[in-house]
C-alpha cells in the first residue's frame, strides 16, 4: 500500500462508502442540514463498514459484546442542503484497543469535503458488564483476515 493510499484509505485499507440524500427533515430552520445529523450520515456509513468487517451490531452482541461511542469528533467545513447527494467515507484507523474510525463527508454534486471527523468505540463485555481495554479476538481475526487478504 502507497504513502497516498495509506492516507486516504487509513492503514489498514478498510472503508465503506455510502450513498445518502439530505432529507427535508433533516435540516435546520436555515435550510441547511442541523448539525447533529452529520452524526447520523457518520453511523450510516459505520454500519456499512462494520458490516463489510463481517462483524455488524447484532453479530457484536451474539458475541458478547457492545460498543458504545466514547468520544466523536466532527468539523463542518460546507453545508448540505435539502436534496443534496453526498457520498459518506468511513475508515478504520485502529481496531486493537479500540474501535476508531475517521469519517469524510463530500457532496456529490460539487465534490466538496463538507465535514470530516472521528469516532472511537469502546468494548463492553455484555453478560460481566465491564469495559475491556482491548479489542475481543473475534473482531481483531476478523479484521486481520481482511487485511491479509488485502496485502496478498
Amino acid at each position: 500500500m502507497n504513502m497516498k493510499s495509506r492516507e486516504v484509505n487509513g492503514p489498514y485499507g478498510l472503508f465503506a462508502e455510502s450513498d445518502i440524500v439530505v432529507e427535508f427533515f433533516d435540516c435546520d430552520p436555515m435550510q441547511v442540514v442541523w448539525h447533529g445529523n452529520y452524526l447520523n450520515y457518520f453511523e450510516i456509513s459505520r454500519r456499512a463498514l462494520l458490516e463489510k468487517i463481517g462483524y455488524s451490531y447484532s453479530e457484536m452482541e451474539e458475541s458478547g459484546y457492545a460498543f458504545p461511542i466514547i468520544e466523536i469528533y466532527a468539523k463542518y467545513l460546507e453545508p448540505l442542503r435539502h436534496r443534496d447527494r453526498a457520498r459518506v467515507k468511513a475508515v478504520l484507523t485502529e481496531y486493537e484497543n479500540r474501535i476508531n474510525i475517521k469519517y469524510e463527508i463530500h457532496n456529490s454534486q460539487t465534490g466538496h469535503l463538507t465535514t470530516k471527523g472521528t469516532s472511537s468505540q469502546m468494548t463492553y463485555n455484555i453478560s460481566t458488564g465491564s469495559s475491556c481495554f482491548v479489542c475481543p479476538k473475534v473482531l481483531t481475526d476478523k479484521v486481520e483476515a481482511l487485511v491479509g487478504a488485502k496485502r496478498e
